[in-house]
């Protein structure tokens, strides 16, 4: 388990707030790597390896695995396993369900016993509300990162429908933060919605947010900090294809390493830039 204060500790060791996504697709995946018993997972330890010392956080999205079933289980519980313990470990299930339901959800991510995973933190869809996300609440020490406001084009669809007190995403923040404080929630938010952090730093001034969208989504790294960074960073900026799939080749972990470097590079000058280091 990764603490507030750890993270924070780790953003100031590594200069960075980079987190590396954990999607591989097999139709992307080097060829040479298709002759090892698990493809996937020999992919996802040559990234990690490569990246390790620039990045804070990795985050596998399950919909990458369990795509394959029995086979992609395994190779996210075996990434699980290969992952660095000075960096957070966030699940992208995006799961949102009854509460009975929520809490099996929660023993497959958090209890390594039962799911054969523990990871730091679980992405959570809260449109069923408070019984929906407490389950995940009750594993000590965990991180619920709920969905705010994302990069999808539907984004219009709902999350900025007003509701005679803010939009919906406003809403959602000011209610989930009266269920745990900024050392247990996270808020998803994506990065080509920049000029909305200031407005949600109005409602989540110390949370930490968690930013997909930088590389190959188009957002800019720089308007994100612009608007959303805070005395202890407060960011956690994710990035998949970008470096994933930076190189096809055999030289796939090399060209990965400089994307990561060149993305810890451009967060070191803005860390540096917001006095935090």
């Amino acid at each position: 388990m990764m603490s507030r204060q750890e993270l924070i500790e780790q953003i100031k060791k590594k200069k960075s707030f980079l987190c590396v996504g954990l999607d591989p697709d097999i139709n992307k995946i080097p060829e040479f790597l298709k002759s090892y018993p698990d493809p996937i997972l020999e992919f996802n330890k040559r990234i990690i390896d490569a990246t390790q010392d620039l990045c804070i956080a990795y985050k596998p999205n399950a919909a990458f695995y369990e795509a394959y079933g029995i086979k992609g289980l395994q190779s996210l519980i075996d990434t699980y396993k290969y992952l660095p313990k000075d960096c957070l470990s966030i699940i992208d299930a995006k799961r949102g369900d009854i509460g009975n339901t929520s809490d099996k959800y929660a023993k497959a991510f958090f209890d390594e016993q039962s799911g054969g995973m523990s990871f730091d933190a679980i992405t959570i869809t809260p449109y069923m509300g408070n019984d929906s996300v407490t389950p995940y609440l009750a594993y000590e020490g965990k991180w619920v990162i709920i969905l705010a406001l994302t990069s999808s084009v539907g984004s219009k669809d709902f999350q900025y429908l007003q509701t005679g007190d803010g939009y919906l995403y406003e809403n959602v923040i000011k209610k989930a933060n009266t269920w745990a404080g900024a050392d247990r929630i996270m808020y998803v938010v994506g990065a080509t919605k920049s000029t909305e952090f200031t407005n949600i730093r109005a409602y989540a001034p110390d949370n930490f947010l968690l930013v997909p969208g930088v590389g190959a989504q188009g957002g800019s790294l720089e308007e994100v900090c612009k608007y959303g960074i805070t005395k202890d960073c407060g960011l956690i900026v994710n990035s998949s294809r970008s470096i994933l799939y930076a190189s096809n080749g055999e030289d796939f972990a090399d060209a990965a390493r400089a994307e990561a470097l060149s993305l810890q590079q451009q967060m070191q000058a803005e860390l540096e830039k917001a006095g935090i280091l």
